[in-house]
């Protein structure tokens, strides 16, 4: 009998990641193909969103890497990687609901809250990123 199951046998771990990994697949794919209405926003929020869509190229690059993230996190696979995916792009969710547009701030709240547990959930995944020196490995 193992004391700390890896993550992917983790119940409560499994369902945070499809729910995290459907609302970015979902989210993701309404960005290139718009099946939900977007909910009205703050007039600072719309500008922000304008100015970005402006770009041309943001909310493609956006969309594709949510919906990739999304699918990763749904199929249990690379799930680490889907993490760090997700990680800038929720915290800003979770900026732009807080500053910009406060009345919809519960899906920044949730999302945040689903990719903080899961990145500590998967923490043993990322404990190489934090080794301060490079060493290279001598032949």
């Amino acid at each position: 009998m193992e004391i700390n199951p890896p993550p992917s046998r983790n119940p409560v771990a499994g369902l945070l990641r499809i729910a995290l990994g459907l609302i970015f697949f979902v989210f993701g794919l309404n960005g290139f193909f718009q099946f939900i209405p977007v909910p009205p926003m703050s007039k600072p929020a719309t500008e922000f969103l304008s100015a970005l869509l402006a770009t041309g190229y943001f909310f493609p690059v956006l969309k594709g890497l949510e919906t990739l993230a999304g699918l990763l996190l749904l199929s249990n696979r690379f799930v680490p990687l889907a993490l760090l995916i997700l990680a800038p792009i929720t915290f800003q969710i979770f900026l732009f609901h807080a500053f910009l547009d406060p009345g919809n701030a519960a899906i920044g709240v949730i999302v945040f809250l689903l990719e903080a547990v899961l990145l500590v959930v998967y923490r043993g995944c990322f404990a190489s990123l934090s080794i301060p020196v490079f060493r290279r490995i001598e032949d």
